[in-house]
């Protein structure tokens, strides 16, 4: 057992992720930090609001994306050393499918948006939080653009600072407003959605000038083909990962949403460290061609997972009394338990990477997750709606723990399978 840790140490996937995982934590204390200043001077009702159009503008930016970030990651990642020019095509296809993306979705939502506030929500007061999301859509959608473009040029540093960039610039905003006193949910939405943007703008620079190339329709059909399984599945997941706070904000009162809000933002640096290590693993995913080698690459990226994992655990749920009513305040001592249900949850998906990449990036098979997506989705409707209504937001919570442990239980089993047959 020493030595294969030692041997994992000495990976460059380790280094890699070492890089990564750096600007994720920096990257996540910046972004709570930012959140701890909302929930407390918001309140638990003002901060509910916060809470839900942000969750908007996540699960459209993800509709709106139609997989574009994946391809990029794929396409890019493998063509970028043999054939520079159709990388370059690759670039300037996903650059135009965001631009018209978020057009649409500022277009369309507008006039859309009083009939959620109002039919689905049943809260008038989120018609304007909920447009001003639409233009944190696009805002969105152009940072993991570039986000994804120097992920597929394994340029990690570049990633690492374009999000500790965008997330500093913000929490140096939200403490100009606190000391100006012009703290509201609309000023906290704004500063959400601007410096994604600049974060945006400064990320070009870092890549190679797609502008100039030509031709990229003649990639648009290889790329829209992987993309539309992708897109799928990436819509259903987003739907699932935050269905949770929708049905929460239908049955609860906005106090009970913000309460459970701090809960979920407490909980997603998991999803940030997994998306750190998936940022080094899917471009090596793709490379890969040889069975023997990826086996070795994933039994060790397992074991790796899982000791992140029961660490988080073992630190999280102790330090949770500590931390929730100190730097978050009396009125959220309750978001203590659906932390820990939601705390359990997301480590269950933090050792889902090996699985979950390997059927994306290796097996090139993103059709399975439309699958399994759908019925982890009604996993998480039929049981948020008869849990919430019984327990209230921690009903929530044990819905999303029920749908990652599926999540994570049957990919893993195709996936055993597959390497039996291969």
């Amino acid at each position: 057992m020493k030595e294969r840790i030692k041997q994992i140490l000495r990976t460059k996937t380790f280094s890699q992720t070492v890089i990564t995982s750096f600007g994720t934590v920096v990257n996540g204390i910046l972004g709570l930090f930012f959140y701890i200043l909302a929930a407390r001077y918001l309140g638990p009702s003002k901060f509910g609001i916060f809470s839900i159009s942000v969750s908007v503008i996540a699960l459209i930016a993800s509709i709106a994306n139609f997989g574009v970030d994946t391809g990029i990651v794929r396409f890019v990642g493998r063509s970028i050393t043999h054939d520079r020019e159709k990388a370059l095509k690759f670039l300037k296809a996903g650059f135009y499918i965001k631009v018209v993306s978020s057009l649409l979705v500022i277009i369309l939502g507008w006039y859309l948006v009083p009939f959620a506030a109002i039919k689905f929500f049943q809260k008038s007061e989120l018609i304007f939080p909920l447009r001003l999301s639409l233009i944190g859509v696009g805002s969105a959608l152009l940072f993991s653009y570039v986000s994804s473009a120097v992920q597929a040029l394994q340029r990690f540093w570049v990633w690492s600072g374009l999000n500790i960039f965008s997330n500093l610039l913000r929490l140096l905003a939200t403490i100009g407003l606190f000391a100006l006193g012009l703290f509201s949910v609309q000023s906290a939405l704004s500063v959400y959605i601007i410096f994604p943007f600049l974060g945006f703008l400064v990320g070009l620079f870092f890549l190679p000038n797609f502008f100039k190339v030509k031709k990229e329709r003649a990639v648009l059909s290889e790329f829209l083909k992987f993309n539309g399984w992708v897109a799928a599945f990436t819509i259903i997941a987003a739907i699932a990962s935050r269905l949770d706070t929708f049905l929460s904000a239908r049955f609860l009162t906005l106090g009970d949403v913000g309460i459970y809000s701090v809960a979920v933002s407490l909980t997603s640096f998991v999803p940030q460290i997994v998306f750190a290590i998936g940022t080094v693993v899917a471009p090596k995913l793709a490379s890969f061609t040889s069975k023997t080698d990826v086996l070795k690459y994933l039994k060790k990226l397992q074991l790796f997972v899982i000791g992140i994992g029961v660490f988080g655990v073992v630190i999280g749920i102790p330090l949770s009394h500590l931390v929730i009513p100190f730097f978050y305040g009396g009125e959220y001592v309750l978001s203590i338990y659906p932390f820990i249900i939601l705390l359990l949850a997301q480590t269950i998906f933090l050792i889902s990477i090996p699985v979950h990449t390997s059927i994306i990036y290796y097996f090139s098979y993103p059709k399975f997750f439309v699958i399994t997506g759908i019925v982890n989705l009604l996993i998480v409707f039929v049981g948020g709606w008869f849990l919430i209504g019984s327990f209230g937001y921690v009903g929530a919570a044990w819905a999303i723990f029920i749908g990652n442990i599926f999540n994570f239980v049957v990919p893993a089993i195709w996936v055993i399978n597959k390497f039996r047959k291969k």
